[in-house]
């Protein structure tokens, strides 16, 4: 083959230049563009669980068997009337709502399995029991102060006397274990490492405001009554004039005086503040555990108001307490959103053509 002068064979230069990069510089190769693929999953780690995380889980899982056992015997006398709150199978199953989540996840946190789930649980029902618990207390101590008529184990009473039983002794102990959960649950938080990819980091700020939302109109809601006397008509034999008799029913929550006052306020601003925090949890199960004791207690109220309504004749279910049932729907929904939640596609990644400081954004 014939070459030139500068010992190159016909082309080689060419092709040479060709295949040069511009301006001189060696070039090396890249790895193809990534796809638009769906982000991975979270990658959840945890670390060792402490002693304190435990014993949440356990105080949690005891306040929960307590409560359970609680439902079963005599719940208050009022008046001379012996009320339970185990007076019928839907009685016992909606009674037993709030003691068998938290005895299930009492249980999980003991045994270590995604500690900071059941350490947001504890701590957001323990910040909630506060409230009921001082509203219990009222109830069975101090209601006689100003007798009243009020709403007590889907039962129409006016609280003249009242005597304590059994059962609301155990269900006085169970809240107390819940409050006590919650402190021991805030102060293992920052020592238990639990962490992953942050995949529910985009939708925290919506889950926020729709959990705030909710609480702000389930504490209306729980300021009127659930379940409440309705009026009577009454017809004038002589005129045939209908006239409405007002009959008095249940106080309202904030009607209340001392400690079931204190109660009401404590529970109303215990679920707006629970509400913001429990979104902002990381990781992924610690909001979703935050979300779940706030739809738990908010779905227990509206669930009581359904039961008083079906125990008594003397009732209607109101509409607050229709309101409290399905806000406490929608509450388990947004904890099952927050535990479902997947982020969408990633971004293409950018052309190599490109700059240097586009690619960095």
């Amino acid at each position: 083959m014939a070459t030139r002068k500068d010992g190159t064979t016909p082309g080689s230069s060419a092709t040479a230049r060709r295949a040069a990069p511009r301006g001189g510089a060696t070039r090396t190769a890249r790895p193809p563009a990534r796809g638009t693929s769906a982000v991975p999953a979270d990658g959840l780690v945890v670390g060792d669980v402490p002693v304190t995380a435990r014993v949440a889980g356990a105080l949690l899982a005891l306040a929960g068997l307590v409560g359970a056992v609680a439902v079963f015997p005599g719940y208050l006398v009022v008046g001379g009337e012996p009320l339970s709150l185990a007076t019928g199978p839907l009685d016992v199953l909606v009674a037993l709502v709030t003691p068998l989540v938290a005895l299930a996840v009492g249980v999980l946190t003991a045994l270590g399995r995604v500690p900071r789930f059941g350490l947001a649980y504890a701590a957001v029902a323990g910040g909630l029991g506060t409230g009921r618990l001082l509203i219990e207390l009222y109830q069975g101590t101090a209601s006689t102060t100003r007798p009243g008529v009020e709403v007590l184990a889907g039962d129409l009473v006016v609280t003249s006397t009242v005597v304590t039983g059994a059962g609301w002794v155990l269900g006085v102990v169970a809240l107390a274990l819940t409050v006590l959960a919650g402190v021991v649950a805030v102060l293992a938080w920052g020592r238990t490492v639990m962490e992953d990819g942050g995949a529910l980091d985009a939708l925290r700020p919506a889950l926020a405001g729709s959990a705030v939302l909710l609480a702000a109109v389930a504490a209306l809601c729980l300021a009127l009554p659930a379940a409440d006397v309705p009026d009577g008509l009454v017809t004038d034999p002589a005129t045939g004039l209908v006239t409405v008799v007002t009959t008095e029913g249940p106080r309202a929550l904030l009607e209340r005086p001392g400690l079931a006052l204190l109660g009401g306020l404590v529970l109303a601003a215990g679920l707006l503040l629970c509400a913001g925090v429990a979104a902002s949890l990381r990781p992924r199960l610690a909001a979703v555990g935050g979300l779940l004791a706030l739809a738990v207690v908010v779905l227990q109220a509206g669930l009581s108001g359904w039961r008083d309504a079906l125990h008594s004749t003397d009732l209607d279910w109101t509409v607050p307490g229709i309101g409290l049932l399905l806000l406490g729907i929608a509450a388990v929904g947004l904890a099952v959103l927050a535990w479902r939640w997947q982020p969408g596609p990633g971004r293409p990644a950018v052309e190599d053509d490109e700059p240097e400081d586009l690619r960095r954004l």
